[in-house]
């Protein structure tokens, strides 16, 4: 094998290496943190990581994990050339990007036909959300497509502002961010190309639509309802303007902010609905149930002398059933009273002021996360595959995006900060499991001996959370169904108990006096891989139990609204069976989600927001220490360098370093194994640096790479010099050589030029004078080579005296006397230019005129040599009305309003069942047209429901306009007869834009008669015209022959 020194791709494209910063890492650090050389120290974890923040250089890697820090602000590099930059392009081969790790997953997939996932975590604010979107606007832009994939593409980017309105909320951490856990996989064929799509939600943040910290927001929906929502929709949903009328949005006392459009994303919203698939219905019934949330909170309750409650704002109450579509009664009966059951018998218990205010608030949450869970049903509707073919095809492979929480810490922690933590504990335990499985699968494929890696196993921690029987959520979920009076205080006891003994569990009872002191009697302190976490355990069963009573679900289940309908099943109430804990359910969809990584290859993308304050430039190294510990980014580096700290393809090696060792430069021929064998013996490499594997370089530590990078580095120079010099020789000598041959031939062309062209001008002089004596003498015969020099001097004089003596206008007749032989070509020419000289004429000629003609042109494009009569309405006008203004009613006028009649006809409409014909007026407006029996509007036709326009093809004066069957309001096709029918359908079809939906049918046209229903009209020629109830139910027409007429 001979190996030339070029890394080169599928494309033979040369590429650049990532090795080449590394000169540079004293300023901009190292690019890929296992090369750091004191791995274990945070310090120098976080001062590389401050390096390249400071260059704003937002990417780092850890081996084949991607840290991202969130710049606050646009930088320029994310446009279609930096996409197409990395695309096709190895993982390590140039700087980190988001790109980078996308296309890598994306290949991999195709390349292995393995299912892939791409894990994205970290703390509120720190760009998960936008670490997605980016990946999935890279795999739209970059993927193979088609028009159905475009769509699903856009489908694809279009439910991100929508999940975000609906799941997002402002936080004292983050504008945006997301109050819940998301799961995207991306379906894509044999061929690479995106095909569908399928969403999971976790741990939907209910409690945030009642309550919100002090500076906190509500879920975005609710303030973009208020400020973008036009006046004609908060009127039907009966809404005030203010935020400030709602005390489900005033809790965090933050309801605008500078930094949130409401108006705007109210706009992308609407905008995107339709796009992923939801009608007109479904939206309205959506929005019903956003302002049916905000109409709870206003509802308030009193108490009566005797201590029972009651609803205080009947008001509220009817707003509430409309919006809901519940029995109003039923609702209030609902939120004051509570249903029980006890041996099989049903008794009504009156709730107190504060139970009733809970089942309020409850039933919010509960209303609010379903329909959430129905949104996210409805997207995955839209995204699902549609193409039977791939739904079992094995060419078909997935990528999954994890937008999953990272790991919470907070002054106060309860329980979503509990089931939050333990998803990153399940999430840590996967991480470890499989880095640790891909390096021992790289050292085997190698050849290399593995070695045992020593770390932290965090299954100690997912057991005492989740063992069954034992673990902290079966403890929770006992306390919770126990009889009896149960507390959140009880629990705590029984946690002391049960798992009291357990190295990673604390309480205040079973701490020390020092740890006592910053630990309250109702928390308990559980030892996560990231560290220490005090949790307060109030409210944790009322958060576990998530549950409505059983009379309000009982009203919910019999709503009019079909998404309440479907959200609050009738059998939910019937099934005696109590539903599964909240925590419970959720760590269940964590085991699936489990299930689903562990099914799949994973990819890694770690965010960490470098302040608070979301500033650009501003590095807060205390908070960034905060999440390298809890995203344990630290514990991830020492996994991955407990092996070989630098690994590469023996090309790629030696291509970059054979310059320091002169048996490999400039080329090495041989083995490629070989040539990095002779190189690292030349270089010093000692055994225990480095190992050579079936097609790769070990290197254990970063010191041997660093000094061989500064060692090429040093010797670039030397190099340079050497090929400057050798180059300088070789270009002199090249350019004496071609200049001397080009002196000589330059020499000899130049004088045989100047005879040769001088011989020929001789010659060309004899033959033209030759040539046109010849042609004047055959000038009067056929054209041919004795007279056509001649013959085509005569037509260039004759066009050039034409040229200067043009007629001026159309009245002007006069015209140069041509050759004989230019007869036919003048009198073409001639046409010509009167045809130019109309034209410029008629661009002068009146708008009244103009329109004539525009409304002829338009007739001409339809009905020329597809209908009868058509010839015959040529020469008449077109009228602008077939009515005077006195023949329509003024009651039909003052209905129409500012719509004012453009064109007004007589028509006969003949009935759908029977055919009986009835004398209508036909009005024409801009936007609608209207069928009149006298002074009532018989049947109004909006031109945007116009579905086309249907006539025969003979000379009567029949059209049919169709409608849509499925619009409830309209009573079918209306079938017409005019004796202007061209004028009528000509202006009809102009106003309605609908030149191309007029039909021009020879036989027999159908109308839709009713939903589901259709007639016919027949058409046969005959002496006159005839309208008649034909066999069959048929519409039989006889229209008369022209020639008859």
């Amino acid at each position: 094998m001979r190996y030339q020194g070029r890394e080169v791709d599928i494309d033979g494209r040369v590429r650049l290496v990532m090795e080449s910063a590394l000169t540079a890492r004293d300023r901009v650090g190292v690019q890929d943190f296992v090369l750091l050389e004191n791995y274990n120290s945070e310090a120098a974890f976080i001062e590389n990581l401050r390096r390249r923040f400071r260059e704003n250089l937002i990417y780092t890697y850890i081996g084949s994990v991607l840290v991202s820090m969130n710049p606050y602000k646009e930088l320029e590099i994310y446009s279609k050339p930096q996409m197409e930059r990395y695309r096709g392009v190895s993982f390590y081969e140039i700087s980190p990007h988001i790109y980078a790790l996308s296309d890598n997953t994306y290949r991999a997939m195709r390349t292995e036909r393995k299912d892939q996932c791409i894990l994205i975590s970290g703390e509120s604010g720190a760009g998960k959300t936008e670490a997605s979107k980016k990946i999935l606007l890279y795999y739209a832009v970059t993927c193979p497509t088609n028009d159905h994939m475009a769509a699903l593409g856009e489908r694809l980017l279009q439910s991100n502002p929508v999940l975000e309105a609906f799941g997002n909320a402002k936080t004292l951490r983050n504008d945006n961010s997301s109050r819940f856990g998301k799961y995207m996989d991306v379906q894509f064929d044999f061929r690479g190309a995106p095909v569908g799509g399928h969403i999971l939600n976790y741990l939907l943040e209910k409690s945030r639509v009642v309550h919100q910290n002090h500076g906190e927001r509500n879920f975005h929906i609710f303030y973009q309802l208020l400020e973008g929502g036009d006046n004609e929709l908060l009127n039907t949903l009966d809404l005030e303007r203010n935020p400030q009328s709602y005390p489900y949005l005033v809790k965090g006392n933050c309801p605008r902010v500078s930094s949130i459009s409401d108006k705007n994303n109210w706009k992308v919203v609407m905008k995107a609905l339709p796009v992923i698939g939801f009608t007109e219905e479904e939206i309205q019934e959506l929005l019903n149930i956003i302002a049916g949330v905000l109409h709870l909170g206003n509802t308030q309750f009193g108490e009566g002398e005797e201590g029972e409650t009651y609803v205080t704002t009947e008001n509220q109450i009817s707003t509430l059933a409309r919006l809901l579509g519940v029995d109003g009664s039923a609702l209030e009966e609902a939120l004051t009273h509570r249903k029980l059951t006890a041996k099989g018998e049903e008794m009504i218990s009156p709730l107190t002021f504060e139970q009733a205010v809970s089942a309020r608030d409850a039933l919010a949450k509960t209303v609010y996360g379903r329909t959430f869970t129905w949104l996210v049903e409805k997207i995955n509707q839209s995204l699902a595959l549609k193409d039977e073919i791939y739904h079992n095809s094995k060419g078909s492979s997935v990528i999954g995006l994890l937008d999953i929480y990272g790991f919470e810490v907070l002054q106060h922690n309860s329980f979503e900060q509990f089931c939050i933590n333990y998803c990153n504990e399940k999430l840590q335990q996967l991480f470890i499991e499989l880095t640790l499985r891909s390096e021992q699968e790289e050292y085997e494929t190698e050849g290399i001996e593995w070695e045992t890696v020593q770390y932290f196993d965090n299954k100690i921690i997912c057991d005492l959370i989740e063992e069954k029987h034992k673990g902290i959520i079966s403890i929770l979920d006992e306390e919770c169904l126990r009889p009896g009076e149960t507390c959140d205080v009880s629990f705590l006891e029984k946690l002391e108990d049960k798992v009291g003994g357990h190295p990673h569990f604390i309480t205040h009872k079973l701490a020390n006096g020092k740890t006592r002191r910053v630990m309250s009697r109702e928390e308990f302190r559980l030892l996560h891989y990231a560290g220490e976490v005090n949790y307060n355990v109030n409210g944790f069963l009322d958060k576990n139990n998530d549950s409505l009573n059983r009379n309000l679900k009982e009203v919910m289940c019999q709503s009019d609204n079909q998404i309440l309908s479907h959200c609050f099943r009738r059998e939910e109430v019937i099934d005696q069976k109590r539903p599964e804990m909240a925590a419970t359910q959720f760590k269940n969809s964590l085991m699936k989600l489990m299930e689903i990584l562990m099914s799949k290859e994973p990819s890694y993308v770690r965010c960490i927001k470098p302040n608070e304050a979301k500033q650009p430039g501003r590095f807060d190294e205390v908070l960034i220490r905060h999440q390298v510990k809890y995203l344990g980014l630290m514990e991830n580096l020492r996994v991955r360098r407990a092996g070989f700290a630098y690994r590469r393809r023996f090309e790629a090696f030696l291509q970059r370093y054979k310059p320091l060792c002169p048996e490999t430069w400039p080329n090495w021929h041989g083995p490629l194994v070989d040539g990095v064998a002779t190189l690292v013996d030349h270089l010093g490499y000692k055994p225990e640096e480095y190992k050579l594997g079936r097609s790769k370089i070990f290197i254990r530590f970063p010191k041997t790479l660093f000094m061989t990078e500064d060692a090429l580095e040093a010797k670039k120079p030397e190099i340079a010099l050497t090929l400057q010099t050798s180059w300088r020789g070789y270009r002199e000598r090249a350019k004496y050589q071609r200049i001397r041959r080009a002196v000589i031939v330059i020499q000899s062309a130049w004088r045989g030029m100047k005879g040769r062209r001088k011989a020929k001008k001789r010659r060309q002089a004899a033959d033209l004078i030759r040539r046109f004596i010849k042609g004047f003498i055959y000038r009067n015969e056929e054209y041919c080579s004795d007279n056509d020099y001649f013959l085509d001097h005569m037509r260039c004089s004759f066009l050039k005296n034409l040229r200067s003596n043009l007629p001026k206008n159309v009245l002007d007749k006069s015209w140069p006397t041509p050759p004989s032989l230019l007869t036919e070509a003048s009198g073409h020419l001639q046409r010509l230019n009167m045809r130019n000289m109309v034209i410029k004429y008629c661009s002068r000629v009146q708008p009244e005129w103009k329109k004539q003609m525009t409304q002829k042109v338009f007739a001409s494009e339809i009905f020329k040599d597809q209908k009868d009569s058509y010839p015959q309405s040529v020469g008449r006008l077109f009228l602008d009305s077939r009515l005077e203004r006195e023949q329509i009613s003024l009651k039909v006028i003052q209905t129409l309003g500012s719509d004012k009649v453009q064109y007004a006809v007589q028509v006969v409409k003949y009935d759908r069942r029977g055919f009986k014909p009835r004398v209508r007026q036909l009005l024409l407006t801009n936007s609608f047209a209207v069928l009149v029996d006298r002074t009532k509007i018989k049947q109004r036709i909006d031109y945007a429901a116009l579905r086309g326009i249907s006539v025969s093809s003979l000379s009567d004066g029949m059209f049919v306009l169709h409608m849509p069957t499925e619009d409830n309001k309209q009573k079918g096709d209306a079938v017409l007869h005019s004796h202007h029918v061209i004028e009528v359908v000509t202006k009809l079809a102009m106003m309605a834009s609908k030149i191309n939906y007029v039909n021009i049918c020879p036989g027999s046209i159908r109308f839709s008669v009713a939903r589901g229903k259709e007639g016919i009209i027949d058409f046969v020629r005959g002496s006159e015209l005839k309208v008649a109830k034909g066999k069959r139910g048929h519409l039989l027409v006889t229209a008369p022959r022209i020639n008859d007429t």
